[in-house]
């Protein structure tokens, strides 16, 4: 272990906790073969899978086939803290503010989506620890007081709680107050999430191949090839892209997203002395409300996720397995945490790992197609992946069908947000932007040109 690691992360895994499961299914074979299908989903994470599912439903005679480069959620989907939210903008905030004359539709849209996912879950039989306690944000601020009053505002199913009455729910000495909403989040257990949805598709009869790289996509026949790494191809007539955080295969878009690292920490099982001292019996899922903000939820058995804050821009746009691991962040989220926790002083971590996420300029995903409309994508969910991946593979569909939906109607899914820089400006804009959101964290709130500049451009973001 590096020595200037926190000792609660001695001898802590560097397997992400949920991928590290006996449970984990036995890798599927390559197709060893060229193959013919209606559907080809490039992409065995929640996007894929959702879309190889939400095909089949729709029409169960279609001959669907899903190549995944190396295993089933190995990547953001099995990496993530859990939150499924409804929200389909990247919170209620965001998506006014984008799209004022949309928004009761976006929320009434992502809360259906939500339903339906724990819908799905109960009709297929997936155990994935699907529960529904709720989320607090908590204010840890004097100033994030007021902004959370106008939370509670804008939601009418929304609680303010005041000190008292939520240190009464979660004990922490840094927590001011906090907003509960109660209908808008769900919590999973994110790898058993995709295995289960990868069953349900098979079961649906969807082929899935893992180990299969794709490396190329060009136009054959009446549809389009689907080339692999290993030299087979597939024939399909349509083609869902659901690569997110890694290049996509439609180059055109390629500057629209950057790989951005979260990272996060597991602890190890709390006794029955700490569950007491930190109470938080409903398990309910927290995040604050700094710009550098971090999540936190109970597990089923327990333990204690605690992620965020960091956020780590590579230059070059690069996805790299070393950038997974990053000592200072590790040993930087520790210390938070017992600062957050003062009681749970020598609980260790079992576990700590970081991956990443594919951002965009908007903050939440982006759609469209190509190659004459039989391929279309889905990208840009910028961390809330978990529930919004599912109304994306629904809108891919309705664009590869060519589905006059209430959906393709959207001004959200008809346009596409700015795309970023070239290099080296993409590296100096997001460390600065970066840069000013922790300034802006240190004085109240306060927003400095930069950021003010962003704003204005339809480019700006806080938590």
């Amino acid at each position: 272990m590096p020595g200037d690691l926190h000792p609660s992360l001695a001898d802590s895994s560097t397997t992400p906790y949920w991928l590290d499961s006996p449970d984990r299914p036995a890798p599927r074979p390559g197709p060893g073969a060229d193959v013919v299908a209606d559907l080809c989903v490039v992409g065995g994470g929640y996007s894929g899978l959702w879309t190889a599912i939400l095909a089949k439903e729709r029409d169960p005679g279609r001959d669907v086939v899903l190549l995944e480069g190396s295993r089933i959620g190995w990547a953001a989907s099995g990496r993530n803290g859990g939150f499924c939210a409804a929200s389909i903008t990247h919170g209620h905030a965001n998506g006014a503010d984008r799209w004022p004359d949309e928004i009761d539709t976006l929320d009434r849209l992502g809360r259906d989506n939500l339903d339906a996912i724990e819908a799905t879950l109960e009709h297929y039989g997936i155990d994935c620890e699907f529960e529904r306690p709720g989320a607090i944000t908590v204010a840890t601020e004097p100033h994030h007081l007021e902004w959370l009053r106008e939370m509670t505002a804008e939601n009418p199913d929304a609680t303010y709680l005041d000190q008292e009455a939520l240190r009464a729910e979660v004990s922490s000495p840094t927590f001011l107050g906090g907003v509960f909403e109660p209908r808008d989040m769900a919590l999973v257990h994110p790898a058993k999430l995709a295995w289960g949805l990868a069953a349900a598709a098979e079961a649906l009869g969807v082929r899935i191949h893992e180990g299969t790289h794709v490396g190329g996509i060009g136009r054959g026949g009446a549809g389009l090839d689907v080339r692999t790494d290993a030299g087979y191809v597939v024939r399909a007539g349509r083609v869902a892209l659901g690569t997110n955080a890694f290049p996509s295969l439609v180059r055109r878009v390629r500057l629209h997203t950057v790989p951005v690292y979260d990272y996060a920490l597991m602890t190890e099982p709390l006794s029955p002395a700490q569950l007491d001292a930190v109470g938080w019996r409903r398990r309910q899922g927290l995040d604050d409300m700094t710009n550098q903000f971090h999540y936190f939820r109970m597990t089923r058995d327990g333990r204690i996720l605690w992620g965020g804050y960091d956020a780590i821009y590579h230059v070059g746009r690069h996805v790299r397995p070393d950038y997974d691991q990053r000592p200072e962040t590790f040993d930087l989220l520790a210390r938070q945490f017992f600062t957050t926790f003062p009681q749970l002083e020598g609980l260790r971590f079992s576990h700590r790992w970081g991956g990443a996420i594919d951002t965009c300029t908007r903050f939440c995903a982006f759609f469209g197609t190509a190659y004459a409309g039989r391929a279309a994508y889905a990208l840009g969910f910028t961390g809330l992946g978990v529930g919004a991946t599912r109304f994306g593979a629904d809108v891919m569909l309705d664009l590869l069908d060519g589905v006059d939906s209430e959906r393709t109607r959207l001004e959200m899914v008809r346009k596409r947000p700015l795309p970023f820089p070239p290099e080296p400006f993409a590296w100096t804009g997001i460390e600065l932007t970066r840069r000013s959101l922790a300034s802006a964290d240190r004085r109240q709130g306060r927003r400095n040109l930069w950021l003010r500049t962003l704003d204005r451009l339809g480019m700006g973001f806080d938590s």
